[in-house]
């Protein structure tokens, strides 16, 4: 990978530019590109958002862009606000005043205008994740390229096994002329662009897809490092017109755009190594050799909260369990984990689940997206701003949610069920991201692309078969989070759905009345003996067949240490 930055003026700085993967990994549709989201209909918009005064520039309303989405670019109106509302939630991952906003009207609502049309512009990038998709290979860790790097002048070509983040710094120095060309004030388009001069304004919008660090530690928006003393002469900036030359500027961040210092790459090379994970012993025998063991990386003794990342990968047949400042509003990666069971209790910023197999995964509550792709056999338990799923089989979500769950192509079986869970620090928890019980459209799943044409899919006998499906109040069964911690919790936010609290009351109706069956069958001792044997020996082998055995075997705690990281969450 390109490596940029290089030493100041001065020659005691380290000056260093990377793609924010934010808007890459969370904001970019698993869809192909629609092709009137290009240069030439972007830059339209940009000039027509100023026509329509404060509704259109430099604030964009809803109401303005669903009229030229669902007019003029002809998308769903479906399609329209799911852009809007992707964009609006990666400005504000922090749920800071959220949610008294959830629900709202969206007509009153509005996005920075520029950003919003770089946002646009970077879905194009799917180009390339629909090709190269996903976190891809390697025997034990997801593993750089081993393709040539992309270099300044976008030469290069890059592998099919590279990852996301080295696609997306090649995309941003592909289409760099572009993207700055978008924040071009609409009423000088009519001029060669090269010798143009950008607004402080238009280069905080290109802080929406690039930001950095002068001293390898601070992160700093790219506006504000572009106007430092020692930078200005490079960047392009002046001072008497408070702005920016194109052609400098486009130079300057060419010549330090390199590899994000905070990125999964790095925490992959130069992260701390955790050790959560344990094989299961299982009669006798270790269930997964110390070869195969779960690998656990964080950047979080050296990075900003926002800039936390925290990756599982290759947890097999084992359980993980955690509740602590390390994972708190983390962006959290988990990756090929297979038959283990997944307890993150805090409060966190991003999910991405990638390729896991009969795993179920347990979240505190997620700030902005949950992000679930080619997953099988998967169970995710969640209060979530977002979920979306595509290229999954089989899985399983249990979630409360204020925005509906995106179902994408090349899915098959999915089922969405109602939050079903509790722990005692998860309305704190709760809070501290702005997620509440008001809205909550777990149960009304949206299907974009090709899916959203009747969300069914062709069986065998061509009979059109339900691409997802709402639980049956009858398959439904409470979660219960198997660990002890101070709080205030005691229950499930928001309650159960009245058809699945009804559910629940039969069945237990049904344990007291078999209950008192037995009791009344007069057994003797011996009978008793024998009859309480047999349900053991049944319920034994449901462990065994369901994998919960090896679930109820991974709690066993491992250490006081293992123990203190739940029992004191922070």
């Amino acid at each position: 990978m390109h490596h940029g930055g290089g030493k100041q003026a001065g020659g005691s700085e380290t000056l260093q530019l990377w793609v924010r993967p934010e808007p890459f990994t969370l904001g970019v549709l698993p869809l192909p590109p629609h092709p009137k989201l290009g240069l030439h209909y972007l830059k339209k918009i940009s000039v027509y958002a100023k026509t329509k005064g404060k509704q259109g520039f430099p604030r964009l309303s809803y109401a303005v862009w669903k009229h030229v989405a669902c007019n003029k670019l002809q998308l769903s109106e479906d399609l329209a606000w799911v852009y809007f509302e992707t964009y609006d939630l990666l400005s504000h991952p922090s749920g800071e005043d959220r949610s008294e906003q959830e629900g709202g009207s969206p007509g009153r609502k509005s996005v920075e205008t520029f950003k919003f049309l770089l946002f646009l512009y970077i879905q194009q990038s799917n180009k390339i994740s629909l090709r190269d998709s996903s976190l891809v290979t390697g025997e034990e860790w997801p593993t750089r390229s081993r393709s040539p790097s992309p270099d300044p002048d976008g030469r290069t070509s890059h592998g099919p096994k590279g990852l996301d983040e080295q696609n997306h710094l090649l995309f941003v120095i592909n289409h760099l002329d572009e993207m700055m060309g978008l924040l071009v004030e609409p009423d000088q388009y009519g001029d060669g662009v090269h010798d143009q001069l950008l607004s402080v304004e238009a280069v905080q919008a290109l802080g929406f897809v690039i930001k950095g660090s002068s001293n390898g530690k601070q992160v700093k928006p790219v506006h504000t490092i572009a106007m430092q003393h020692g930078v200005q002469q490079q960047s392009g900036y002046s001072k008497i017109s408070q702005s920016f030359s194109f052609r400098s500027l486009q130079t300057w961040v060419r010549k330090h755009l390199g590899a994000n210092l905070f990125g999964i790459t790095a925490c992959i090379a130069t992260g701390r190594r955790l050790s959560w994970t344990k094989p299961v012993e299982q009669d006798g025998r270790t269930e997964s050799s110390p070869g195969k063991r779960g690998r656990v990386a964080t950047n979080a003794h050296i990075a900003s909260k926002q800039n936390k990342v925290l990756i599982l990968s290759q947890v097999c047949k084992q359980t993980v369990s955690q509740s602590s400042e390390v994972v708190t509003e983390a962006h959290i990666k988990i990756h090929r984990c297979h038959f283990s069971f997944i307890y993150l209790l805090s409060p966190l910023r991003s999910v991405s689940i990638e390729k896991c197999k009969h795993t179920t995964v347990v979240l505190g509550p997620v700030a902005t997206f949950i992000n679930v792709v080619g997953c099988e056999h998967t169970t995710i338990i969640a209060v979530c701003r977002r979920i979306s799923v595509s290229s999954s089989t089989l899985c399983t979500f249990h979630t409360l949610t204020p925005s509906q769950p995106l179902v994408f192509g090349g899915n098959d079986s999915l089922t969405f069920g109602p939050y079903h869970t509790h722990y005692p620090q998860l309305e704190n928890h709760m809070t501290q991201v702005g997620l509440g019980t008001e809205s909550n459209f777990w149960d009304q799943p949206l299907a974009l692309g090709k899916v959203a044409l009747g969300k069914v899919k062709l069986g065998p006998d061509s009979q059109e078969v339900p691409v997802f499906e709402i639980m049956n109040p009858k398959d439904f069964y409470v979660f219960v989070t198997p660990f002890d911690m101070e709080g205030d919790t005691k229950e499930i936010p928001g309650g159960l759905p009245e058809e699945y609290e009804r559910a629940l009351h039969h069945r237990e109706r049904d344990v007291k009345r078999w209950q008192r069956t037995v009791k009344e069958a007069g057994l003797s001792k011996e009978q008793k003996k024998q009859f309480q044997s047999i349900v053991e020996a049944k319920f034994q082998a449901w462990l065994a067949e369901t994998g919960n055995k090896r679930q109820l075997d991974g709690l066993v705690p491992s250490s006081p240490t293992h123990r203190a990281a739940m029992d004191s969450p922070r």
